[in-house]
């Protein structure tokens, strides 16, 4: 940790209800848009850990509208874990620290929001899902997150990004990004354009889907990498949903969506070695069997005769949406390499292929394992 970090974080953790003394933290390296870390205080010698973390407030316009939908959910799920007389608790969902105002956040002498969550102990997070057995934990975990919400209003929650997965509306800021090309970017991603703009007759399924009332609006939480679920350490077994800055009114085709696109290839989201990249029907068999396994009660069957389809169009959505911010210059996800979020579109794409190429093969199972 820099001394810049350090006096940075002692500063921040005196804004919030944590006890004790900064004593140590560091910078987790995860995530495309906040900045993370982890700090430990000493409470009379006893050490207590919590997550610092920033919210990019030119991504999420509101924070916080952000923060109370953070805490209406996860108190919510802590409702319902108590009710099922579930173990564990602390470790298996987020819980907001207050800051010393009461709420559930502070802005810095530079403007920088904060908020604070105690630290969930002995799990950890994987960048691609490595075994099936895995990908059944992520479905699971998933699926339990959208039962255990499925009872409570999606209009009591606040859209922290407009219309985040509206395809429709993605794939016209994509055209409006060739068209412009301000970066000269175009040449080097002519490929990429061209098969975007092959699926533009896909675009708009889900969003009239929702606006034919054939798929209800739920509270779902729209950014389901298998990286934001917790994995307990010796077990193995799904712990904690986390990272719920997108937990707002939607589909949950979206969700299972983005669970096909991260946890169905053994490869990490800007793979550049393309060739290894493929949708692997065993990692699909076990997502769906863990996520059928929590979610069928609640199911409709217009979001089943949906499931392998939303693979596909989340898997373009964010394909464009990496694309799109490649020829806009980088604005939107942090880059870590020239050329990052053109190697993460290529990904997506070529499981885009994957996909299709394997699409009557999953449809079967999703009809096996729903009458099983």
């Amino acid at each position: 940790m820099t001394p810049e970090d350090r006096e940075r974080l002692t500063r921040i953790g005196r804004q919030f209800q944590v006890p004790g003394e900064f004593h140590d933290g560091h910078r987790i390296k995860i995530g495309h848009i906040n900045e993370t870390f982890a700090a430990t205080y000493l409470h009379f010698e006893m050490p207590f850990r919590v997550v610092h973390q920033t919210v990019n407030t030119h991504v999420f316009r509101d924070p916080e509208g952000l923060m109370r939908n953070v805490v209406r959910v996860t108190e919510h799920l802590r409702r319902r874990l108590v009710w099922n007389g579930t173990d564990q608790i602390p470790r298996r969902v987020l819980q907001a620290v207050p800051a010393r105002d009461g709420k559930f956040f502070h802005i810095d002498g530079d403007g920088v929001f904060w908020r604070t969550f105690i630290f969930v102990p002995d799990v950890r997070s994987y960048d691609a899902v490595e075994t099936p057995r895995q990908a059944y934990q992520a479905g699971f975990a998933f699926g339990e997150f959208q039962s255990f919400l499925a009872d409570l209003p999606a209009s009591l929650l606040t859209p922290t990004i407009p219309d985040f997965h509206h395809t429709p509306k993605r794939f016209q800021r994509l055209q409006q990004a060739i068209a412009r090309d301000e970066y000269n970017r175009g040449r080097l991603a002519r490929k990429e354009i061209e098969f975007a703009e092959s699926m533009a007759d896909c675009v708009s399924r889900l969003v009239d889907a929702e606006a034919r009332g054939e798929v209800p609006v739920r509270v779902t939480h729209n950014d389901t990498k298998f990286n934001n679920v917790l994995l307990d350490e010796q077990t193995g077994d799904a712990m904690c949903v986390v990272d719920l800055d997108t937990v707002m009114p939607g589909l949950i085709l979206y969700d299972f969506g983005d669970m096909v696109r991260t946890t169905t290839s053994r490869t990490a989201e800007d793979e550049v070695y393309l060739d290894r990249v493929e949708l692997e029907i065993p990692m699909f068999e076990a997502l769906l069997k863990g996520y059928l396994t929590a979610a069928r009660s609640f199911l409709t069957p217009s979001e089943r005769s949906l499931l392998v389809f939303s693979g596909k169009l989340l898997t373009f959505t964010i394909g464009i949406r990496f694309l799109t911010d490649y020829l806009e210059g980088d604005q939107y996800f942090r880059i870590h390499r020239e050329h990052h979020n053109l190697d993460r579109c290529r990904k997506q794409f070529r499981l885009i292929e994957s996909i299709m190429e394997k699409e009557d093969e999953m449809e079967a199972l999703v009809e096996k394992l729903w009458e099983a």
